[in-house]
């Protein structure tokens, strides 16, 4: 157990499995109040009742305004207002070229992985305000940063998070609520178990030529947002924590590590 979130409320998106339960767990160990929210009822009420007394569940589909707008209501009726926002919640897509994606599957990303952040920001600026501040932490992408071909419309979103994250940071600071982006790069979580085996295979050759060497831990994306959560990162805004193993850090050049 930690203090580093001691009185603050947390409202946590995605949270029933995953990247948002390691964070919404990781929060509860630290102090914070967390509202989990997810469409997956059952799962995320059973994480919820885990973690006890310091957390509750709600149902919260990001693309529907009317969610959000309930679910920081009863935050603020309930808990006196929202501190922080972790706008984890988001899909994946299946690797292939432009041509070939549905006008569907790129509507459905862009609403779940740039329109549900863009809502969920909205959503907590007037309780953060009367707050007096807050921490907004939006989980972008490595593909946030750079391109990936067979991947257009999740790298576009991804671009689209970490643009949205800088522009509301400059918006937003004279309010005394930061907003700053986590970018995880290939990670251990259920939508990569859940692929196929070619993907999966690909997956590993790519951490293969990572400097460490392994799928990242959803808690080190978590500990991360605890980072930009807490009041440790005061003096930052419109960042970015890559949190990748080195995936980014420059291309692998076999045999020049070792000659």
């Amino acid at each position: 157990m930690g203090d580093r979130l001691h009185g603050k409320v947390a409202l946590v998106t995605g949270a029933a499995r995953g990247l948002g339960e390691a964070q919404a767990r990781l929060f509860a160990e630290q102090g914070a109040v967390v509202v989990l929210t997810d469409v997956d009822m059952d799962r995320g009420s059973a994480v919820a009742v885990e973690l006890g007394a310091s957390a509750t569940f709600r149902r919260l589909d990001v693309r529907r305004a009317e969610d959000w707008a309930a679910v920081v209501r009863e935050c603020t009726g309930t808990y006196g207002g929202v501190d922080v926002l972790v706008n984890n919640a988001g899909t994946g897509t299946i690797p292939g070229p432009i041509e070939h994606e549905t006008t569907e599957n790129h509507l459905l990303l862009v609403d779940l992985n740039l329109s549900g952040v863009w809502r969920g920001i909205r959503a907590v600026i007037p309780a953060m305000r009367k707050r007096g501040g807050g921490s907004i932490v939006n989980i972008s992408s490595i593909d946030g940063l750079v391109g990936v071909a067979g991947m257009a419309t999740y790298a576009a979103t991804k671009f689209a998070v970490t643009g949205l994250t800088r522009t509301t940071a400059l918006e937003l600071g004279r309010h005394g609520i930061r907003v700053n982006s986590v970018h995880p790069g290939i990670m251990q979580t259920p939508l990569v178990e859940g692929a196929s085996e070619a993907v999966r295979k690909a997956l590993q050759d790519l951490v293969g030529l990572q400097p460490i060497a392994r799928l990242g831990r959803p808690i080190e994306v978590a500990q991360a947002a605890l980072f930009l959560a807490s009041d440790e990162s005061s003096y930052c805004t419109g960042a970015g924590i890559v949190v990748d193993g080195g995936h980014l850090a420059g291309p692998h050049r076999p045999g020049f590590d070792t000659a």
